[in-house]
């Protein structure tokens, strides 16, 4: 049996919910994931799209089960309305939040889980935050302000969808297995859009204390046709901006783990 690795987020729980028991199933914040696909410890993972030049060496992606779209971005914030700078919490080093943020330029940062992110900022520990999952719809509600849509950026100037986040599976096993685990990605996420209520359950018991609105809105805005079939052209313009950016060498290895 596979291991597989996915956020407690409602994107990834309702997609990967018929898939549950048919694989060795880990749940973990995103940037966990990422830290413990550079390590190796699973068969297939989701990841944030940026952590992918850090493992491509012994992961391809997927076309299945991703997060990509147009007004989905994260959200840089703060307490009230300034120019961005000082210190920035980010929800960890490797996400494509914190590869965004560079296309606003260089800034002190100080990654922390993603949850953590808008106390930091009311607190004043941080001066402006980057937002991601729930904290999109949320952070009104805590007396906080936008200063940057990411995804506005990256769109404007990358005139593509933005890809944040990935299902990663090691190169090893070869095309077969994955073209068959993909399969499985898609039919599952096809039974969650038929039947609802059969996944309602395992996504509120990982929702982290969001209400049914926010749950809803969370899968309404991160589920859709690219988690069907990744925007192939999109998710090597966001790796060559992390290769410009220096985080890792070019590589000559597919990207993808068929064709």
């Amino acid at each position: 049996m596979l291991s597989l690795a996915i956020s407690p987020c409602p994107n990834d729980t309702f997609i990967f919910c018929a898939m549950k028991d048919r694989y060795n199933l880990v749940l973990d914040d995103v940037e966990s994931l990422n830290r413990r696909a550079e390590r190796g410890e699973f068969d297939v993972t989701k990841i944030s799209v940026a952590a992918f030049g850090n493992i491509r060496s012994e992961y391809a992606l997927l076309r299945a089960g991703g997060a990509a779209g147009m007004g989905m971005g994260p959200l840089l914030v703060a307490r009230s309305h300034r120019e961005p700078g000082g210190r920035i919490a980010i929800p960890g080093e490797r996400t494509t939040a914190a590869l965004l943020l560079r296309l606003l330029g260089t800034f002190e940062t100080i990654p922390m889980r993603f949850d953590l992110i808008p106390d930091a900022v009311l607190s004043g520990a941080a001066d402006c935050g980057v937002l991601i999952h729930e904290g999109r719809f949320t952070y009104q509600d805590k007396g906080l302000v936008m200063l940057a849509d990411l995804g506005d950026v990256w769109e404007r100037r990358m005139r593509c969808p933005l890809p944040l986040g990935a299902v990663a599976i090691r190169r090893a096993p070869g095309p077969e297995v994955a073209r068959k685990v993909d399969a499985e990605i898609r039919e599952s996420l096809l039974t969650a859009r038929a039947k609802p209520d059969e996944c309602a359950g395992f996504i509120r018991n990982h929702a982290q204390e969001m209400s049914p609105d926010v749950i809803q809105q969370h899968i309404d805005l991160y589920v859709n046709d690219y988690s069907l079939d990744a925007d192939a052209a999109a998710v090597e313009r966001l790796i060559g901006l992390g290769e410009e950016c220096g985080l890792y060498p070019p590589s000559t290895q597919p990207m993808f783990a068929y064709d």
